[in-house]
């Protein structure tokens, strides 16, 4: 496993070894001490997994009490998987970036608590595994809008993206900055 640079100070993009012969593939795609040594040192409650058609966009979310880490992997397919800085103390705030992560690399992406996550699925297909450092609670869900120019995401799509209503109405991040606790 090896740990790749990120510009965003925050999260973690993790390689995990894959071995492959004509059986097929093994790799380990998460294990305490090795990610923890990688800075991953969060202790996950809850595993989610969703599968989405091409150009589906999810985003982008966040929890906001106590806050929800995510350990991200796309287990079939590719996608193009992107968090934006919702610390407002940060001198990133609002800043972007996006990864490529595939079942071909089995890359897998680290959200720390004070993110927004989202991600477009580049692939026919794609299923989407990711674990959480709290359990969900729509009390506290949020998201910012996944097109707020503010944030100027260059999504790789050249379709109108296919979304959800929530994530069609969601506000601009300049709407929530004074009410976010990051």
């Amino acid at each position: 496993m090896q740990r790749l640079p990120t510009t965003l100070d925050g999260p973690v993009l993790i390689e995990p070894a894959v071995y492959g012969d004509h059986r097929g593939f093994f790799a380990e795609t998460y294990r305490a001490d090795t990610w923890g040594e990688a800075g991953i040192d969060v202790a996950f409650v809850q595993d989610n997994h969703s599968r989405s058609v091409k150009g589906t966009l999810r985003g982008l979310h966040f929890q906001t009490s106590p806050g929800q880490a995510k350990l991200v992997r796309c287990a079939r397919g590719s996608i193009f998987d992107v968090v934006v800085d919702l610390r407002r103390s940060s001198p990133t705030f609002g800043a972007w970036e996006g990864f490529e992560l595939d079942d071909e690399r089995m890359r897998q992406l680290f959200v720390p608590v004070g993110f927004a996550h989202g991600f477009c699925v580049t692939s026919d297909e794609a299923d989407v595994v990711y674990k959480c450092s709290s359990y969900y609670d729509g009390a506290t869900e949020a998201g910012i809008a996944y097109d707020d120019p503010a944030v100027g995401i260059s999504w790789p799509t050249d379709v109108a993206p296919i979304v959800s209503e929530r994530d069609a109405t969601a506000p601009s991040l300049g709407q929530l900055a004074d009410t976010l606790p990051f």
